[in-house]
């Protein structure tokens, strides 16, 4: 049986981009999944699916909200649910199968199964041990719960993310629990598919820990849209039936427990890192309080040979921090310098309209004592926007430092927020200031320019505002 340089464990977006890099850099991979299919809980139960469903859902809302205004006439499209989901199964296909194509193109190989670590330096599939210099444990998360609420996927009534993407039958009713990026996402995609969408969050805003001005307008367009809020509320447990679901839930600061009815309850209170079986306790691998494993500055554990990377260690589990750790452990291993800048990691929402934000928020900033100042710009003031009726209730916000002018964050509420927040992540980058912004041309007419908007504000002021 062949030494390899690296065996990553899990092929998901840290795990197989990892892979591809280690090879690229000569290193002999191989990686052990045990799903049927390449690309982890995000090519196949996560990030793609549920952007297949946001897409098809959201051509559905504009359908029957916004054509007849453009001068788009006539019935508006029936919701063939079971065609929607195949569509969704497609899209999944054509991803899993290019990341098995590029394997094939590397030489990377797909060690079928899952993983044990007998010892540093071994990797045992099945019956089978495989020796390697070095090991990388890419493990990903799972949907973590609540006391009293049983997921049952199967059943139908009480589903985590992977069961809402595969649902029978559009529900009447859905209760979804928990206010995240998760929640508000597939909620969105029910509530444009008729269905009656209460979120219940226990948190007082949306998306918690994300600039305050964002949960806010957030929020108002969701309810816009047709999404119901249970704020402040603690969930104390789902009773089912064979057809319907109950949600008990008492408000955090006292009173009369509640009770909403269901007929599909989404569970979306996050997710946990997941290394069951890997047999880390024995190998003696430190891990956190919050049961990740602990890593130094190199993504290496405690245990000489063994990194980890992505959402089983610290940071927010995101597809992109992993795939960026991913690719910096393979140059540290390879002997080169790997590098991650934790302050310019973008998040994104991929709603309508999306959000995105990266670095600071404004109060974190001020909590530390920071001097800032805060650029703003109302999508209403875009033509791009207006033009294609999406410009109510978004903008851009650029925070900046007072003195320097270097940009410290950013946040975006409006169309291709989740595309548009690069430019201000390449701008963080290489310390750029507001001004380098506000000094750069924009092509007209363009989403853009409200970022070279928001960017004057932190100057002399906008210009169409």
């Amino acid at each position: 049986m062949p030494q390899y340089d690296v065996i990553i464990i899990g092929a998901g977006p840290g795990g197989y981009v990892s892979a591809i890099r280690c090879a690229q850099l000569g290193l002999k991979t191989a990686v052990v999944e045990g799903r049927d299919t390449l690309g982890g809980t995000c090519l196949n139960v996560g990030c793609i699916p549920s952007k297949a469903l946001l897409h098809a859902t959201h051509l559905l809302h504009e359908a029957e909200h916004n054509f007849t205004n453009m001068g788009l006439k006539g019935k508006s499209p029936s919701v063939d649910w079971d065609q929607m989901k195949s569509y969704k199964d497609e899209v999944i296909g054509q991803n899993t199968g290019g990341i098995e194509f590029l394997f094939k193109k590397n030489k990377i190989d797909w060690i079928k199964g899952w993983a044990t670590i007998p010892a540093a330096g071994k990797v045992q599939v099945g019956d089978e041990v495989h020796e390697a210099k070095n090991i990388v444990i890419a493990s990903g998360s799972v949907p973590s719960s609540l006391p009293g609420v049983e997921v049952d996927n199967d059943a139908g009534l009480v589903v985590d993310s992977t069961g809402a993407l595969s649902l029978p039958k559009v529900p009447k009713k859905m209760v979804v629990i928990g206010a995240g990026v998760i929640g508000l996402e597939l909620g969105s995609v029910y509530a444009r598919l008729g269905s009656e969408v209460t979120v219940v969050e226990y948190m007082d805003a949306v998306c918690p820990g994300m600039d305050k001005d964002v949960q806010r307008n957030f929020k108002r367009v969701l309810e816009k849209q047709g999404l119901n809020f249970i704020m402040g509320a603690a969930v104390q447990g789902v009773d089912t039936t064979k057809t319907k679901a109950k949600v008990k839930y008492q408000p955090k600061k006292g009173g009369d427990e509640a009770v909403l009815d269901a007929d599909v309850v989404l569970v979306a209170t996050g997710r946990k890192p997941f290394a069951d079986g890997l047999g880390l306790d024995a190998l003696g691998v430190k891990m956190t309080e919050r049961g990740q494993i602990a890593t130094d500055a190199h993504w290496a554990t405690n245990v000489p040979g063994i990194y980890a990377i992505g959402d089983v260690i610290e940071g927010p589990m995101l597809a992109h921090k992993a795939e960026d750790e991913g690719m910096a452990v393979a140059e540290v291993i390879a002997g080169k310098h790997g590098h991650v800048n934790y302050g310019v990691i973008p998040g994104v929402v991929y709603t309508a309209p999306e959000v995105a934000t990266v670095g600071q928020t404004e109060d974190a900033l001020k909590a530390e004592g920071r001097k800032v100042k805060v650029g703003k710009f109302m999508f209403m003031g875009n033509a791009r926007a207006k033009a294609v009726g999406q410009a109510e209730g978004g903008f851009v916000k650029i925070i900046a430092d007072a003195e320097t002018d270097r940009i410290l964050g950013a946040a975006i509420i409006g169309p291709a927020a989740g595309d548009m927040i690069h430019e201000l992540c390449v701008a963080m980058e290489f310390g750029a200031s507001a001004e380098d912004i506000a000094l750069t041309c924009h092509a007209h007419p363009t989403y853009s320019e409200a970022v070279r908007e928001a960017a004057l504000a932190c100057g002399d002021g906008p210009i169409h505002s």
